[in-house]
């Protein structure tokens, strides 16, 4: 492993992005719930869905737990925190807290903005599910125009990125989505429409998500100074496919160890990630994963979870030095994205990163008449 290792460094641009990485050093993370509540009811969030409102304790309000919460991971060495919900921005102040304490990364539905006063490196994740009809519809309740709010809560925001989930059967709006998102002056990443709800139809992920990853890799030949994720790991997220393994809880790494119900699975051998917790919004308790409670880890299509499991699986790709890049290339823009390397230099690269990973995808064959 080490020749190899050696060899495929003496590309400098290689070695340029293995060095910031090493240099920053390894991540132990957690993700947590600031709150159980939310502004606004998506059809399909897992958090509503699996119920992670509900359970007991969910309703802390002494800043003194919390307090005591922020201190405990310190002590235990966590120095990455991934901020889920509930919706984040209705507790600032907890926000604040982490941002002053870890590295972190937060996901907001964006109708209400994130200030820049205190949250000046702040990386920022604003959700959108599609064009301005299909997301009012599914995030809006047919009336909020979610999507046309956040445009304006983070027009030329360099802290924000569009964390843009793609319904299945609506590839065709991934262009216009993407366009807007870009004129407003940000950047965009990819995650995918899972139907907990069960709509069926054009939001099944049964079908297949062929047609959205053609529509992405064309995004990146148009936007290669725009787009966070490669073609590479487009293909692992939406095909759940990684070499020999296939995509499910036997390999997800983003289990909470500390869990009885992941005792199986911690012991299968398969890697995972020893610090990770993924913790309630009690702040004390865990649960399976980030985004799962019972559900099947079949829906899953969790762009977080999947970095993971990609960097964590390194020897994997040591077999030549095109699998070393979709390696780095998928770690090095985690790091990037988080801020965790720097990142005025580091987003320099994203158009030769795109370049050296490639175009995956093939067009569907056309009808022959």
């Amino acid at each position: 492993m080490g020749n190899k290792l050696k060899e495929y460094l003496a590309d400098p641009f290689l070695n340029t992005m293995y060095r910031a990485v090493r240099e920053a050093g390894s991540l132990k993370s957690i993700s947590i719930d600031l709150t159980h509540a939310c502004n606004i009811r998506c059809v399909g969030c897992y958090y509503f869905d699996e119920g992670m409102n509900r359970f007991k304790g969910s309703k802390v309000k002494d800043e003194a737990v919390f307090d005591e919460f922020v201190a405990r991971e310190k002590e235990r060495g966590t120095n990455f925190v991934t901020i889920v919900g509930g919706e984040p921005s209705l507790e600032l102040g907890r926000m604040k807290k982490i941002y002053d304490n870890f590295w972190m990364n937060v996901a907001t539905n964006g109708w209400q903005r994130i200030p820049c006063d205190g949250f000046e490196k702040m990386p920022i994740g604003i959700s959108v599910w599609g064009n301005h009809q299909t997301d009012k519809w599914l995030r809006g309740r047919d009336r909020l125009d979610v999507f046309g709010r956040a445009l304006k809560n983070y027009k030329n925001d360099e802290r924000a990125f569009w964390y843009y989930t793609v319904v299945p059967g609506r590839a065709h709006e991934v262009e216009s989505v993407v366009e807007e998102c870009v004129q407003n002056g940000n950047r965009v990443l990819f995650n995918f429409y899972c139907d907990l709800r069960n709509l069926g139809g054009e939001f099944d992920y049964r079908q297949g998500f062929g047609h959205v990853r053609e529509a992405i890799d064309r995004m990146i030949e148009r936007y290669p100074d725009k787009i966070l994720m490669t073609s590479y790991f487009s293909h692992v997220v939406t095909s759940g496919k990684l070499y020999d393994e296939s995509w499910g809880y036997e390999v997800c790494t983003s289990v909470s160890p500390d869990n009885p119900v992941n005792s199986e699975r911690i012991r299968n051998g398969k890697p995972y990630n020893p610090h990770f917790r993924a913790y309630n919004a009690d702040f004390s308790t865990t649960r399976r994963c980030c985004t799962g409670v019972d559900r099947s880890c079949d829906s899953c299509f969790d762009t977080w979870e999947h970095f993971s499991w990609v960097m964590l699986n390194m020897k994997k790709h040591l077999g030549s030095k095109q699998e070393f890049t979709n390696w780095l290339t998928t770690m090095y823009l985690f790091y990037l994205i988080n801020r965790i390397v720097d990142f005025d230099s580091g987003i320099k690269l994203l158009p030769e990163i795109h370049a050296r990973v490639g175009i995956l995808s093939q067009p569907e064959p056309a009808e022959v008449a």
